[in-house]
């Protein structure tokens, strides 16, 4: 998976970049098909903080945002968003049918 953390109107600490990085372990553990990822972080007024994430799956855009008045506050709801988007996703995504023609198979008796 590929991690890119960009940060307008402020610089990303390493620190920053770190607690992002074991925060998205989590979602990485629910989907093996997650391709990249772009975190945004910026800053909206003085005292709210806007995080914004894009995950591109394989097959789906995801889109997330979230504005609070703590940038690691923002960053928790926005990764409770997205894990709850990505575990959605998987779910629509598994083939719940019974066999995989889509017919019932029919067993003869004697």
């Amino acid at each position: 998976m590929n991690l890119t953390v960009t940060g307008l109107n402020l610089d990303v600490t390493e620190a920053l970049r770190e607690y992002i990085s074991t925060k998205l372990a989590r979602i990485n553990r629910h989907s093996d098909s997650i391709i990249s990822t772009t975190v945004t972080l910026c800053t909206v007024e003085k005292s709210k903080h806007k995080v914004e994430a894009d995950v591109h799956l394989a097959g789906k855009d995801l889109h997330v945002e979230t504005i609070e008045d703590d940038m690691y506050a923002a960053i928790d709801v926005l990764m409770d968003k997205l894990d709850r988007m990505v575990l959605k996703y998987k779910e629509k995504s598994t083939d719940h049918r019974a066999t995989p023609s889509g017919r019932e198979t029919v067993t003869q008796q004697d």
